[in-house]
């Protein structure tokens, strides 16, 4: 799974009053937006600047794939910005005071022309594990036959990309309103919607088994380790099954 979980302090989060706006983008939309997606990966991914642009690369690389995947569906959190307008004069007369940042991840969209902005805050991704056709990076060798069975009903959901702001990790993680919790949540009833009598939908994510600081986030905000009726998978495996739901 590609989830950004830096390990640096970010900035002071917004009121969980104010909330983001979440919803989903069609496939045209996304493409169209592939640039200003990739800007809020550089930007939450908290690692070395001069790494950045590899680093969105490749995040835009693994996107553009599972793009064409059947089923496939991305949600944005977006959060609305006022902007000051261009020389606009802060309380201490001495010109953009207080003006806002809109570098990457601003995205510009849904400007009312009185300085509305909307500004992305988080993405999340992932597809239905099909019960037939090749399995998601061989997810068949870590969960076991009952879990599995719930693809051929279209309840089994792989949850490939959650990307949020330091901030989301480090507070509140257990809390209903935190994005990434709001973000997983919607992404699956999304897909259960879909389904004929609207059942539960177990999503599911493998992780790098090294990966302690993705793991650590991940359980934080209710996954947990895949029960199996055989035993673990081998520490050589390079991977941990993870599932939320019931």
């Amino acid at each position: 799974m590609t989830v950004n979980v830096p390990g640096r302090r970010g900035p002071q989060g917004p009121s969980p009053l104010e909330g983001e706006r979440i919803r989903p983008l069609s496939r045209w939309q996304i493409e169209d937006r592939l640039e200003e997606l990739g800007d809020l990966y550089a930007e939450t991914s908290g690692g070395d600047p001069r790494a950045w642009n590899q680093d969105r690369e490749l995040f835009l690389r693994r996107l553009a794939g599972e793009l064409h995947r059947p089923g496939f569906a991305l949600l944005v959190a977006e959060r609305s910005v006022i902007e000051e307008p261009a020389g606009a004069v802060g309380p201490t007369g001495s010109g953009h005071a207080g003006s806002l940042h809109t570098g990457p991840g601003h995205t510009g969209h849904g400007d009312t022309g009185s300085g509305d902005t909307s500004r992305l805050a988080g993405c999340a991704y992932g597809f239905p594990v099909r019960a037939r056709g090749p399995w998601w990076q061989g997810l068949d060798g870590y969960l076991p036959q009952d879990l599995l069975r719930l693809a051929a009903s279209g309840r089994l959901f792989a949850v490939s990309g959650l990307v949020v702001h330091s901030q989301v990790r480090n507070r509140n993680q257990g809390r209903d309103w935190n994005l990434a919790r709001r973000l997983q949540r919607r992404l699956l009833a999304d897909h259960a919607a879909g389904l004929a009598g609207h059942p539960a939908v177990l999503g599911v994510t493998l992780v790098d088994r090294d990966d302690h600081v993705t793991l650590r986030a991940l359980r934080a905000w209710g996954w947990r380790s895949a029960t199996a009726d055989t035993p673990d998978p081998p520490r050589s495996a390079p991977c941990r099954a993870l599932i939320i739901g019931p």
